[in-house]
């Protein structure tokens, strides 16, 4: 990721809360944490102010957030801190993710997948792969292509997600689900897939 981009992502996080960032973890991640999915070592890619990264801390897991945005990453710190959590979190670029030299039992991506072009999404997916132990479960939820306009990020259909993750995974369910956004869009939520995928 090149610097502008870095400072893009800084940028968001500046001012008022940006639409994905709605104070409390996506209820399909809670689902996840009551079902005992969120465990072992566990990675948030592009974690954001860190709430999925607590939950999962709070579920048991030994959980690392990573994002590209260091006021991000400042946030989410002092979060945990506020609350008690063990949760930890660094300043990493998703698609640089086997830099980091340890395996992960489980990943969380809330929102980054469909951020990607298709070369850094080919590049992610290698990146996820390379820190997912085997076996090990990815849960993704990204923006859906049922999702009416234009605003937003770049919308992503069930092919794209099959094709994108064809080999050395197995997907184990894709299911429609939505995302909470801040109500500044007029809106209290967008349609999104959640999926949960293993890596072989």
């Amino acid at each position: 990721m090149t610097e502008s981009e870095r400072h893009e992502w800084d940028n968001a996080y500046a001012g008022s809360p940006p639409p994905w960032d709605v104070g409390r973890p996506q209820p399909a991640f809670v689902r996840l944490a009551g079902s005992g999915a969120l465990t072992g070592a566990l990675i948030d890619a592009g974690c954001g102010t860190g709430e999925h990264t607590i939950l999962a801390a709070r579920s048991g897991a030994q959980a690392l957030g990573v994002d590209v945005s260091m006021r991000a990453i400042e946030i989410a710190r002092a979060k945990a801190a506020d609350r008690g959590s063990n949760a930890r979190f660094e300043v990493v670029d998703a698609l640089l993710l086997d830099g980091l030299g340890e395996p992960f039992d489980t990943v969380v991506d809330s929102g980054l997948f469909h951020v990607f072009d298709d070369a850094d999404r080919a590049r992610y997916v290698a990146a996820l792969h390379s820190v997912l132990r085997p076996g090990g479960h990815l849960h993704l939820m990204c923006f859906s292509d049922r999702q009416p306009g234009d605003w937003g990020p770049r919308r992503v259909s069930e092919g794209e997600l099959r094709t994108a993750f064809a080999s050395g995974w197995r997907l184990v369910s894709l299911a429609r689900d939505h995302f909470d956004v801040n109500p500044g869009l007029g809106i209290a939520s967008a349609e999104a897939w959640l999926a949960d995928i293993v890596r072989l």
